[in-house]
């Protein structure tokens, strides 16, 4: 059985770290990911001739280290590629109502474009063609 997932998208706002009572830092971060909006099984355009895009946002959790460097050089706008698993998480609210969550655990995150100046210069280089 396998639970792999890869997204290639924009991070959508600047990532945010916290520290559990054990000592656990957890960074998370949002990835917007476009694809073709379809209409009738088909693709269109807008007014302008550019194909319309659906975003979808994703929840990504980075633990430790890996969250470490994530706070450290990504920005919002920065094209980056996750790798991970889907988490799915249940819960009560105050109401006693249930409630569910998905998220993405990510295991390794590849910067494929700096993030925005000033954040980032010790950043490892990226091959850029």
């Amino acid at each position: 059985m396998t639970n792999l997932v890869i997204l290639v998208g924009r991070i959508a706002r600047d990532p945010e770290t916290r520290t559990t009572g054990g000592g656990t830092k957890i960074t998370q971060v949002t990835v917007a990911t476009d694809r073709p909006a379809r209409k009738e099984g088909k693709t269109f355009k807008d007014e302008n001739g550019y194909t319309v895009k659906d975003s979808e946002f994703h929840r990504v959790t980075c633990f430790n280290g890996l969250g470490e460097n994530v706070a450290k050089f990504c920005t919002k706008g920065q094209l980056v590629t996750i790798e991970g698993r889907i988490h799915y998480t249940q819960w009560e609210d105050q109401s006693g109502a249930k409630r569910y969550g998905c998220e993405i655990i990510a295991d390794k995150v590849d910067f494929l474009s700096k993030g925005k100046a000033g954040g980032n210069e010790a950043a490892p280089d990226i091959d850029e063609d």
